[in-house]
């Protein structure tokens, strides 16, 4: 039986939560499962992922294969990174050294990331409001000369 860890919807319409489960590969998307080992919820800000590590290193161990999108969220969590220092051979120690590096290199550049963003938006919010001075300048320019050549 070939598995996969793969999402499967449910919530509201409009309003998607996945669970994050093994399943065997034959069945629909929604359908029967082995286990769920987790939760992704992309509808708030940032999207809540909460995925059972040791379960799903679990799966991966055996063989189950990840969706991409599992495998991006698994990825995310650090539950990949972490079972590929394991198949090379790391102690418990040092597999936990690289991840607490990983991770404050991974907050770094979020944090670099929403600063760039808010600055973007900032400079655009700027642009966009000297172009309406401008228009409304370049407005009351035309009242202007129009009213002069009318007397």
């Amino acid at each position: 039986m070939a598995v996969k860890l793969r999402l499967r919807r449910m919530g509201k319409k409009k309003q998607p939560v996945y669970k994050v489960v093994a399943a065997d590969s034959r069945s629909p998307r929604d359908g029967k499962f082995i286990e769920a080992i987790g939760l992704y919820n992309p509808k708030t800000d940032p999207a809540t992922i909460d995925i059972k590590e040791d379960r799903a290193l679990y799966w991966l161990a055996i063989g189950a294969q990840p969706t991409d999108t599992v495998k991006n969220l698994l990825s995310n969590q650090g539950i990949i990174l972490k079972k590929e220092l394991k198949k090379k051979g790391f102690a418990e120690d040092q597999v936990n050294a690289k991840l607490d590096d990983w991770k404050k290199f991974k907050e770094a550049n979020l944090a670099s990331a929403r600063k760039k963003r808010e600055e973007k938006v900032k400079s655009k919010k700027k642009a966009s409001a000297e172009k309406v001075g401008d228009k409304s300048d370049s407005a009351a320019e035309a009242k202007g000369t129009a009213s002069e050549e009318a007397s």
